[in-house]
């Protein structure tokens, strides 16, 4: 099975010049940061070098975004949204932001679910507003024991949902799909988290960026697929962000939209008209060339990753069997449990693999994770793997891993 994985050798990649492949050293094998290796999709290229050719490059304007991820949304999931309430926003992160500042204040609380995507951290931390966990169960899913102490104590009301609470409002911002894990909320569990929320009167914010990346279910296996927050009643409220960026490996021509519920319209509209001019033009029409005749390509990308998934749990089954791995239900990113692999002395101060496992591999394997201690409470002793690249750099960098622990 070829897929656009299997399209680029190494020493093509190597010639890419983003942070992938400049961060390190070039014997390193970059698997940390969440770049694909994949030759990109030919409707993005075409559209890109139309808009440069025709000089296409001015100010955006309008609903486009949002209206191409609406069909794209309508044909992947069955899930139709007025685009024209919808808000074209710059990326992601900043979108969350800008959200944020509509629906809270400084001092307010932002309720996540570590292990987390690490700038929902930073971001929120940011703006003033007090971060609260509400960490994922054993089984990295919503624990909602958890996430109702976690509401209790963003708003002050009294764990059963009652009381006249602090009078500060809250924010439960869910990754959805989740990042690192690639956990998919199911319906009845967003279902439980909206219920607990309106409780507790806490407005509900979606990030979706990694929604079209699940799994198609090759070799008899199920696949799987997304439910958008916005889909599940009780959602009226909330908010959803959406981008094209991570499915189609755009994270350098970032461009987003900010989806309402029919509750939510008129909070987008409080967002501030400047907010919308950081967007790009030609990152828009990239993108909406992407969801509109992406599809095929994305398809052999999933494909792509799927295989990777289960050849990785092989690789580290042969080389590395102190490894916790189950492959995730969506994001082209592996979650690895390295808290098993025993303590190795070192006489030249390396640090030891179970405490620091970035370190180790980083330092005695060359290959680059990214340190799960970042992605905050339930991350130690965990690093975080792209799964999107070619099978030939996936299998050295297990085979180097093991080695370094054979070694030691």
């Amino acid at each position: 099975m070829r897929t656009p994985l299997d399209v680029l050798t190494l020493d093509e990649l190597r010639r890419r010049t983003s942070v992938k492949w400049r961060a390190f050293d070039p014997d390193v094998l970059p698997l940390f940061v969440a770049e694909m290796d994949v030759a990109p999709c030919e409707a993005v290229v075409d559209a890109v070098t139309a808009a440069l050719r025709a000089g296409d490059t001015g100010y955006d304007v309008g609903t486009a975004y949002g209206e191409a991820y609406a069909r794209f949304a309508e044909r992947r999931w069955g899930w139709s949204f007025d685009a024209s309430t919808s808000r074209t926003l710059p990326d992601v992160m900043l979108a969350i932001v800008e959200v944020l500042r509509v629906l809270t204040a400084p001092g307010d609380a932002i309720v996540v679910n570590p292990p987390v995507y690490p700038p929902f951290y930073g971001c929120t931390a940011n703006e003033g507003r007090r971060v609260v966990d509400a960490p994922l169960g054993t089984d990295g899913r919503l624990d909602l024991g958890a996430l109702e102490r976690a509401f209790a104590d963003a708003t002050g009301v009294a764990a059963n949902g009652s009381g006249p609470g602090s009078g500060r409002r809250a924010v439960w911002l869910v990754c959805n799909p989740q990042n690192p894990t690639g956990t998919i909320h199911t319906p009845a569990e967003l279902d439980a988290g909206l219920a607990l929320a309106a409780r507790y009167g806490v407005r509900v914010v979606a990030d979706e960026i990694h929604a079209p990346l699940t799994r198609p279910g090759l070799d008899g296996r199920p696949a799987t697929t997304h439910t958008p927050l916005l889909a599940v009643p009780g959602s009226e409220r909330a908010v959803a962000i959406v981008s094209a960026s991570k499915a189609w490996n755009l994270p350098g021509i970032k461009a987003a939209a900010a989806v309402a519920g029919p509750d939510a319209a008129d909070d987008l509209r409080r967002i501030p008209e400047e907010a919308s001019h950081g967007v790009q033009h030609v990152s828009v029409l990239a993108h909406v060339a992407a969801l509109d005749h992406g599809e095929a390509w994305l398809d052999a990308v999933l494909a792509g990753v799927e295989r990777n998934a289960w050849l990785l749990a092989d690789l580290l089954t042969e080389h590395l069997p102190e490894v916790g791995y189950r492959p995730g239900e969506a994001t082209y990113l592996a979650w690895l449990d390295c808290r098993g692999i025993d303590g190795v002395p070192s006489s030249d101060g390396a640090p030891a693999p179970a405490r620091d496992p970035r370190g180790w591999f980083l330092d005695r394997a060359r290959v680059a994770l990214e340190d799960g201690r970042r992605f905050g409470p339930g991350g130690e002793g965990h690093v975080r793997l792209n799964l999107a690249t070619g099978v030939d750099v996936l299998t050295e960098a297990v085979e180097r891993m093991g080695t370094s622990l054979a070694r030691s």
